[in-house]
């Protein structure tokens, strides 16, 4: 985002994982997965936590396997959950910012006075 603007479709695509993890419950499921040993978690895992109902949490799970930001497989008769680690470089791309080239300026904080708009 800092080197280029972001296209309609990258745009869309990051859109679907922030709305993802703009819910807490989702955000912490997020988590809870990602800091499981093994780095997966059964769904059976993930239902304790939670004051929600097991469907509750399976529609959450949905959510975040829709926005690729987990992957799933069933084994027997549980489906066990992971991080995709390319989306959250994804998002972690998006989020950081540029090393600043100045010791002032907006990357301190400050306005700028120059530009178009100033």
């Amino acid at each position: 985002m800092v080197r280029a603007p972001l296209g309609e479709e990258s745009a869309a695509e990051l859109s679907r994982m922030f709305k993802a993890l703009a819910d807490p419950v989702r955000l912490r499921l997020l988590s809870l997965i990602a800091s499981h040993e093994g780095g997966e978690a059964c769904v059976c895992d993930l239902t304790g936590p939670f004051d929600v109902s097991q469907p509750t949490i399976s529609h959450h799970l949905k959510v975040l396997r829709e926005a690729g930001l987990v992957g799933s497989e069933r084994r027997g008769t549980w489906v066990y959950y992971w991080v995709r680690p390319a989306a959250l470089n994804q998002l972690s791309g998006l989020l950081q910012a540029p090393a600043p080239a100045m010791a002032s300026g907006p990357a301190s904080g400050e306005v700028s006075g120059s530009g178009c708009c100033g």
